[in-house]
């Protein structure tokens, strides 16, 4: 069985390599789907890995290549430094065939890097107060919104039909006062994704302590990573001790402090319906400069996707700190029409400012 399905999972495992935005809950649905269609021939197996890896069209030729390579025995040249923009795809005929490779035109970042580098290294505790005031204030702080759910209230919206009959049967018919009830309030879903590329370098720890007071004290909270790929952290975080949930983060994050590719993240998040259920009228944190190497254009799209699915988008950004800080990138002036706030994320204090105001403010 194991031998079966090793090329689904070297296909998944070439397209991460390949800089494709794939997430571990895309490559266990192109494995069930797989087994649920039961595919006839090639051409089924490349239209389910096509739709649910989620190719962008642009990368479609780079995306064929890999599948070739994979599928129909052709081995793909790794990249190497040199002038010549093609890579060489090496057939078992020993027949060479030459595939462009595109490359990015349109750089919106000096200190952002495009280029996907896989490391793993310890993420270092940050032990800052205002993340253990921030803990205790936001279970009461946070957004909330009226639930399905009702309780009793002294003036509510509705006759309590149930406790009124209950109260007749025990009055013979008498009431004095028809009980009321309200809709329930409860804490709305957070959505954090935080920016580990090589540009958040020097605050990627703290971000990352950030999230793991963020996921205890919230009821219901789902954390990610970008950077070159899209990582779900939720489940490490969810560790009581941060020093054990950061070392767990570490393990499983492997693309610290590598390139940036936002709006790949943003639309590999997206494409997942799981993922993209999570931020139905949530409240959405992106922290992240902003600095995209890739099209501008992608970011912008699924910027405007996700506002329309969530409650509120916040991108929080250490460039803000400087007063006189304007979006002057393609792709962060290009989301403002869709964010409803770019504000100051340079320090852990000012992010659990923001967060705790933003019920406020709203």
């Amino acid at each position: 069985m194991r031998q079966v399905l090793e090329p689904f999972f070297a296909l998944a495992t070439a397209l991460r390599q390949a800089g494709f935005a794939v997430s571990p809950d895309q490559t266990i649905g192109f494995i069930e789907a797989i087994g649920v269609l039961g595919p006839r021939g090639i051409d089924d197996v490349y239209h389910s890995a096509l739709a649910l890896f989620a190719i962008p069209p642009e990368r479609r030729a780079e995306f064929d290549a890999i599948f070739r390579a994979i599928f129909a025995g052709q081995l793909v040249q790794a990249d190497a430094d040199s002038e010549d923009d093609e890579t060489d795809a090496f057939e078992p005929t020993d027949e060479t065939v030459q595939i462009e490779v595109e490359e990015a035109t349109d750089p919106t970042g000096e200190d952002a890097a495009q280029a996907e580098r896989l490391a793993q290294r310890p993420i270092v505790e940050n032990v800052d107060g205002a993340l253990s005031r921030f803990e205790t204030r936001a279970p009461q702080r946070l957004p909330r919104r009226l639930s399905y759910r009702r309780a009793r209230a002294k003036r509510g919206d509705r006759i309590d039909l149930r406790r009124a009959l209950k109260a007749a049967a025990r009055t013979d018919g008498d009431l004095l006062v028809l009980p009321q009830s309200r809709r329930k309030l409860r804490q709305r879903r957070v959505v954090c994704l935080i920016d580990v590329s090589g540009s958040m370098k020097d605050r990627s720890d703290a971000l990352l302590s950030f999230a793991h007071s963020l996921v205890q004290a919230a009821d219901r909270v789902e954390v990610f990573t970008l950077g070159t790929r899209l990582t779900r952290i939720t489940t490490g975080l969810r560790l009581a001790d941060r020093s054990a949930a950061l070392t767990r983060v570490a393990q499983s994050v492997s693309d610290l402090d590598g390139g940036t590719r936002i709006g790949e993240g943003l639309h590999a998040f997206l494409s997942v319906p799981r993922y993209a259920g999570f931020a139905r009228g949530a409240l959405v944190i992106v922290l992240s400069d902003g600095l995209e190497r890739d099209d501008p254009g992608a970011m912008i799209a699924a910027s405007a996707r996700l506002s329309r699915l969530a409650w509120r988008l916040h991108w929080l950004t250490p460039l803000a700190a400087d007063p006189d800080f304007e979006p002057k990138t393609a792709a962060l002036s290009g989301i403002l029409p869709w964010l409803d706030d770019l504000a100051d994320g340079s320090s852990v204090n000012g992010i659990c400012s923001h967060v705790l105001n933003i019920a406020r403010a709203a």
